[in-house]
């Protein structure tokens, strides 16, 4: 075999090993997600969650990952059958490719991109032609309305999302994250662009269709939104899909504005779980705290509120950059 084709022997071959291991950290990770989200919301409710399957319930989202599998996958009759099956993979794949890029430390990176957090937001769009399609095509008034209302909702906080960001980028003159967790060896960004954080976290539990911006999904009003007519293994990749994006979020987030891997004692990638999984913890908790936002809410705080903030938000910091007087 010539040189050229043990290169791309050895690339393949890592590629199926790192797909492999995100695939089973995705998995296992949402399972813990669930079963911490039940155990959170049971508790700001005076009440003690799952509890008798396994030690503390931790085995209930194993039963219920077993229940999905084992249902019947049903087809609605009118759908657009083709359309209807790829929305779930439209969803979820792309959430996968986010992995590449989140530097668990200072030299482990799959993919260290010159474009960096952009090409994770870039992967957003293409989850929410999933989630269009995935109420289009099951020819149904309560999906169809709910993966409209998703759709409205991703590009209004899309934009904001991406803003947030713009002050970070100007501060470590670099679009790429491990630069940007570099840049923060002495003090972190949320320290200097703490408004920056509170717009980021907004948008991305909007992005997420997460409460209180979980119009999409309204039991009250549309079922269950965009995914009414899925069932299964279908549905569970919707799920997996959403649980997965909190934490890349939360990834994202912890790498722009705090620190990433740095921290004392422990190794990067340790830090870096950390504090990611405080992030999830606050978007449980802002879930079980705030009551669901109307439709016309939910576009009024984007274009009228965190857009404004954002844009001055990154006037005052250019300023102060001009100035020399943005010491991070």
């Amino acid at each position: 075999m010539t040189l050229t084709g043990n290169f791309i022997l050895d690339q393949t071959l890592t590629i199926i090993l790192y797909g492999t291991i995100v695939v089973l950290f995705v998995s296992v990770n949402a399972l813990f997600l669930v079963w911490a989200e039940r155990k959170i919301s049971a508790r700001i409710q005076l009440r003690q969650g799952p509890l008798h399957v396994g030690f503390q319930g931790a085995l209930q989202t194993i039963a219920d990952a077993i229940k999905l599998i084992s249902k019947e996958l049903i087809w609605p009759r009118e759908s657009d059958k083709f359309v209807f099956w790829l929305a779930p993979i439209l969803v979820f794949a792309p959430v996968l490719s986010a992995f590449i890029i989140i530097p668990l430390s200072q030299h482990f990176v799959i993919r260290d991109l010159n474009v960096g957090f952009l090409f994770v937001f870039s992967l957003t769009n293409i989850s929410f032609i999933g989630i269009f399609i995935a109420g289009w095509s099951s020819n149904s008034k309560y999906a169809l309305l709910g993966s409209m209302r998703a759709v409205a909702q991703n590009i209004s906080y899309e934009i904001p999302l991406l803003l947030s960001t713009m002050g970070i980028v100007m501060a470590a003159g670099s679009l790429r994250l491990t630069d940007i967790v570099a840049y923060q060896n002495k003090y972190w960004f949320i320290c200097t662009q703490f408004p920056a954080f509170l717009i980021f976290i907004t948008a991305a539990l909007a992005e997420a269709n997460r409460a209180p911006f979980d119009i999409p999904e309204a039991e009250s009003e549309l079922v269950a939104g965009f995914h009414t007519e899925y069932s299964g293994m279908r549905f569970a990749l919707f799920f997996l899909g959403e649980y997965t994006a909190i934490f890349i979020s939360s990834a994202i987030g912890a790498s722009l504005f705090l620190g990433g891997w740095h921290g004392p004692f422990l190794p990067g990638p340790v830090w870096l779980l950390l504090k990611t999984y405080l992030l999830v913890f606050i978007v449980m908790w802002i879930r079980w705290t705030f009551p669901r936002l109307r439709s016309d809410q939910l576009m009024a705080l984007a274009w009228k509120v965190l857009i404004p903030f954002a844009m001055f938000n990154i006037l005052v910091t250019a300023i102060l950059i001009y100035y020399q007087k943005f010491f991070i």
